[in-house]
This record gives C-alpha cells, sequence and structure tokens, in this order.
C-alpha cells in the first residue's frame, strides 16, 4: 500500500515525474552507448580474412538479389551435429566486411558457410541449372538465367567505394584496379598475380564453362566457391584467436 502511496505522488507531481522521466532515460542511454565506445575491443582479428574481390563481391550482391539467403543461413552454430556436418563453427570475424551478414537460422536447404570447395565449379553450375538433376529431393527453383545475362564490368569500381564508405577497406588500387581483377579472375589464362597479391586465396576460373562472357554464373559460383575458405582452420586457436 506503501509502494502505490509513493507511485500516485509521482504520478501527481509533473516536475518529479519529469526528472524520473530522464533518470531513466539517461542510464538506459548510457547502458546503450557506452559499450560502442569499446567495441573495437571486441572484435577478434582473424588472420585470412579479407574483402571480397570484385567478382565475388557481384556474385554476392547476386545471391542477395535472388534471395538465396531465404533459405539458406551462413551460420554455423557451436553445436557437435553442426560442426560435424558443416564444419568449423562460424566465426564473427568470418562476416566482418558483409553488409549485410548472411547470419540466421532458417534452412530449407542447407547452410553454406563452409561450402567453397567441397563441390566443382561444374557441379554449382549444373546445380544453380537444374537443381533436381543433382539433388532429387530439392525444392530450390532453377536459375538458369545467370547464364545468359552479363556482367558490365565497367561498373564494378562503384560497388567497391560504396563499401568503402561502411568500412570496408578497399584500397584505391583496388578501386582502380576493378575492372580487371574482374575480368581476370574469371579467365583462367589472365596473369593473376595482381589479383592474388591484392585477394589472397581469390578462386580463379572459367566458372560457367563459357569463356566468351562474363556472367551472373560466373559470379555467383566465384562467391559460393570462396565461401568459408579464407581461415585456415588448422592454425586456429579458440582461445587465442589466430596465430
Amino acid at each position: 500500500m506503501a509502494l502505490i502511496d509513493k507511485h500516485a505522488i509521482l504520478e501527481k507531481n509533473a516536475t518529479l515525474l519529469l526528472v524520473g522521466s530522464l533518470l531513466v532515460v539517461t542510464v538506459g542511454g548510457i547502458v546503450e552507448i557506452a559499450p560502442l565506445f569499446y567495441l573495437e575491443n571486441t572484435i577478434e582479428k582473424v588472420e585470412g580474412m579479407r574483402p571480397y574481390s570484385p567478382l565475388e563481391l557481384t556474385g554476392r550482391n547476386i545471391y542477395i538479389r535472388e534471395g538465396c539467403y531465404v533459405c539458406h543461413s551462413q551460420m554455423i552454430r557451436p553445436f557437435r551435429d553442426e560442426v560435424e556436418r558443416y564444419g568449423h563453427y562460424s566465426l564473427a570475424a568470418e562476416s566482418m566486411y558483409d553488409h549485410p551478414f548472411q547470419w540466421g537460422s532458417k534452412r530449407s536447404g542447407p547452410d553454406l558457410a563452409r561450402v567453397g570447395d567441397r563441390y566443382s565449379n561444374e557441379w554449382h553450375v549444373q546445380h544453380l541449372t537444374e537443381p533436381r538433376s543433382v539433388v532429387p529431393e530439392s525444392i530450390m527453383p532453377s536459375y538458369s538465367f545467370l547464364s545468359s545475362v552479363t556482367i558490365e564490368p565497367s561498373q564494378i569500381s562503384t560497388h567497391l567505394v560504396a563499401n568503402t564508405r561502411v568500412g570496408v577497406p578497399y584500397t584505391e588500387a583496388m578501386i582502380e584496379n576493378a575492372q580487371a581483377d574482374l575480368l581476370a579472375q574469371s579467365d583462367p589464362n589472365a596473369d593473376t598475380s595482381a589479383l592474388l597479391e591484392r585477394y589472397p586465396k581469390a578462386k580463379v576460373g572459367d566458372f560457367d564453362g563459357n569463356p566468351g562472357a562474363v556472367t551472373e554464373m560466373d559470379a555467383l559460383v566465384a562467391y559460393l566457391q570462396m565461401l568459408g575458405t579464407l581461415v585456415d582452420f588448422s592454425t586456429y586457436d579458440d582461445t587465442a584467436g589466430a596465430r
């Protein structure tokens, strides 16, 4: 009863109610804002992580555009059954250059966080073209049209610039050579030394089997083939981060 009486005093006194409200908002604001000043200290630095190459970034944009994230997560949880099926659990640092990140738990299809290098380029192309030809029980729709849509390389530098504005550390050299890097990664006969210096472990090849053009199929397969391949987990220390 005494508590109710005290609350009534607070409600009937406008000044006291205002001061109390400001106090609550101030405390809540501090709790939410203060950790942001120490955010850099909480981000684990993992050896091997780098920004997406121009072709991979294009593929990722297609992946998001086509809604692949609706049925496929990219987050392996630290549970035994998931680790045994998909591989090492996902690290936050693996998504440090993702805007937006692809974590989630919706899995109409399998998790793709470690799909890179698990299948050949040809398998991915066939799977995207006619899913049930390689996975009979698949409910995935066909994305065969990707093979007929060519990419305009001259526009890719603008995608890199947009990512720099949200914190992705693309350098001036990366931006200036974006078009050349995109074309080189999709050409197995090209000189890729500069590309691999800027983007270590980038997969190079004629991903869609059509050497006459760089298509959206090339880009999407290039993106899928690098997922989960950048971090060397044979040297990763779960307790101390990367060595």
